[in-house]
């Protein structure tokens, strides 16, 4: 498997939307459990708001129709803060964040990419996004939780 890390500047508009795998996940403890429908080559971004650059992780946001959660929903606790449009979901029992409901795309869910079995990811290409400056940039996000 790639990983690449790349700065906005470097990122060209690709179209990776090949043949859609479910992607298995879950948080470290297993209590939660969910999957996703996505290609095997991934795009995510590392985040560098106050709570995604505390909490790490490479998020790749999906429309809610490509989102399941399989198990858990009663281990799930929610943080908001500031608008409290962002619902972030952790579990309960281990304390990880293996996705959330994002500000900047509240029809879909954002995935930590780090929560996923990796047997149908090829490659994941990771592009900074600054949300320190959130509202001048979560419009280049808003394309990714619609079908396409």
């Amino acid at each position: 498997m790639t990983i690449i890390i790349r700065v906005p500047q470097q990122a060209e508009e690709e179209n990776i939307m090949s043949e859609l795998k479910t992607h298995q996940g879950a948080c470290h403890c297993g209590a939660v459990k969910f999957e996703i429908d996505a290609p095997s080559q991934l795009h995510a971004h590392a985040c560098n708001c106050s709570i995604c650059y505390q909490s790490g992780g490479d998020q790749m946001i999906v429309p809610t129709s490509r989102f399941r959660l399989l198990c858990g929903e009663d281990a799930i606790t929610t943080y908001t803060f500031n608008t409290g449009a962002a619902q972030h979901t952790f579990c309960k029992h281990c304390g990880i964040k293996a996705f959330y409901t994002p500000r900047s795309n509240p029809d879909g869910f954002s995935v930590n990419l780090r929560c996923l079995d990796r047997t149908h990811v090829e490659s994941i290409v990771v592009d900074s996004f600054d949300g320190q400056n959130w509202e001048q940039n979560a419009g280049a996000l808003a394309h990714l939780s619609r079908e396409g």
